[in-house]
């Protein structure tokens, strides 16, 4: 079990976020369209994982428009920001902000997510939803690269991520 913090407070989180060199777990999530994916709909193509708490705050915001821009022309790669929130918000918030290169996947239906990432966040005000880490994965969905960021009003290592590609 690991611990982040929101404000300096300590929160647990539960599950194992994946570190480098292990194989990612497999994941069922709702896209922005409805529909149940899993990873295997990204097959062969290298992936950022970007988890965040909610698209409804600045740092998430910012996190999502920050790898749109820098991950966006990448080969074979695609960027996953994964949430908790609807799939209305989040396809509202990347058409309202015109960002094309990210894909917006929910949690809602499916919170095991959560556990098999490691994200799930037990307290505080933000219990239930995820904690803000990037995880890449190279095309056989190994894990390359992996950040849990351990205070929950940061920016994650964007540099790092995309140096791992």
């Amino acid at each position: 079990m690991s611990t982040v913090t929101f404000d300096g407070n300590p929160i647990e989180l539960s599950g194992e976020f994946p570190k480098a060199g292990d194989t990612a777990p497999a994941f069922t999530l709702t896209s922005s369209g409805l529909e149940e994916v899993t990873l295997d709909n990204w097959a062969g193509k290298r992936k950022i994982l970007n988890i965040i708490p909610s698209i409804d705050t600045g740092v998430c915001a910012t996190s999502t428009r920050k790898f749109n821009e820098k991950a966006g022309s990448l080969d074979n790669t695609v960027v996953l920001v994964v949430s908790a929130d609807l799939p209305f918000a989040a396809s509202r918030f990347c058409g309202a902000e015109g960002l094309k290169n990210v894909e917006t996947l929910s949690t809602f239906r499916n919170y095991s997510f959560q556990q098999d990432y490691g994200v799930a966040l037990q307290g505080g005000p933000l219990a239930g939803l995820c904690a803000r880490a990037v995880v890449v994965l190279d095309e056989t969905n190994k894990v390359i690269h992996s950040q849990l960021v351990s205070e929950i009003h940061d920016e994650p290592d964007y540099d790092a991520a995309l140096k791992a590609l």
